[in-house]
């Protein structure tokens, strides 16, 4: 099959390196590229594992309610925190 492509100019710039260390044609390297970017589209995706945190105990939370900033910062800071 015949085919126009406009690369950018960073594909390339990759496809031209790729051709200089193999030693091949343009058209080999890019049909190369091609079945391996085509195959990895169509791979199933990965499973990640999961990951977990793993919680500690820190004691006592001395402030009165955390939702409450302007509180904290009096408690935290002192009155003046303003």
């Amino acid at each position: 099959m015949r085919t126009t492509l406009t690369l950018e100019d960073d594909v390339a710039a990759m496809l031209e390196r790729v051709q200089r260390e193999r030693k091949s044609s343009l058209k080999e390297v890019v049909n190369t590229a091609l079945r391996q970017g085509l195959s990895a589209m169509q791979a199933r995706p990965k499973h990640n594992t999961r990951f977990r945190t793993q919680p500690i105990h820190l004691g006592k939370c001395y402030l009165p309610n955390l939702d409450n900033i302007a509180e904290v910062l009096a408690i935290a800071e002192g009155e003046d925190h303003k």
